[in-house]
């Protein structure tokens, strides 16, 4: 069991329906694309697959895939969706479990790499990754750029979404490196709002380059979203791409 906070079945049975934008066509079009090409036809490995929001669109595509989830919840809403023969699902955590074979891709998306808690789960994450690649072989990250930038001295919190439905923001606690996500979602027609909060360790691009580093991998490629588009200053996410050497 690693640090990560395990998600239970009530929100796992209201995941999909949360996350409505981040399944649309507009999102998952260059995500699957971005991915697909870098698997090369080959085999990949996603970790912390959840409800296969991507796994399973991905296979859909015709990648074989594989996933590692923590929670038993998460991957049993994947369940409804596809079978065992056609993506099988393995249950444990990223950081140390091993899945038989090789893969030409192995995959974190949505920020998922923040939920190990410790600098050493993540190297060992990385180190995962390596293990479970073929030669030549890519490690994918999608994660979000440390809002620090937006912190006056004395301030702690950062809103990043303020609508209707939904109020949520970041607390930072920055001699741990750790983030907690605070939600605030109006649940039904009364007005009441229901609260959640997560915590997660944030890390910069160059943090990560060097776990990769640690594992084996070299940094191919940093771009901004799937789209491709440059990373640079001012981008709030990247999708970082490392290479095991073939």
């Amino acid at each position: 069991m690693t640090s990560s906070e395990l998600w239970n079945r009530a929100t796992a049975d209201r995941y999909d329906a949360e996350e409505t934008e981040m399944s649309s066509a507009a999102v998952l079009g260059p995500t699957l694309d971005f991915l697909a090409e870098l698997a090369e036809g080959g085999r990949a490995l996603e970790f912390a697959i959840g409800t296969g929001r991507v796994g399973v669109p991905l296979r859909e595509r015709g990648v074989p895939v594989v996933g590692v989830e923590l929670s038993e919840h998460m991957a049993a809403v994947l369940r409804r969706k596809v079978g065992e023969d056609v993506l099988p699902v393995v249950i444990g955590d990223m950081a140390k479990t091993v899945v038989p074979g090789e893969f030409s891709l192995v995959y974190l998306v949505y920020n998922t790499i923040s939920n190990l808690l410790t600098q050493d789960e993540q190297v060992e994450c990385f180190r995962n990754a390596a293990r479970h690649l073929a030669p030549g072989g890519r490690f994918v990250i999608e994660l979000g750029v440390p809002p620090l930038r937006f912190l006056p001295p004395g301030q702690v919190a950062v809103p990043f979404d303020v609508s209707e439905q939904h109020l949520g923001f970041d607390t930072f606690h920055l001699v741990e490196q750790i983030l907690v996500s605070h939600h605030f979602t109006r649940d039904g027609d009364d007005g009441r709002y229901r609260r959640d909060a997560s915590r997660h360790r944030y890390a910069w691009p160059a943090e990560l380059d060097l776990m990769a580093r640690i594992a084996g991998l070299e940094l191919e490629r940093r771009v901004a979203d799937w789209d491709g588009s440059p990373f640079t200053q001012d981008s709030g996410k990247h999708i970082s791409v490392w290479r095991k050497p073939a």
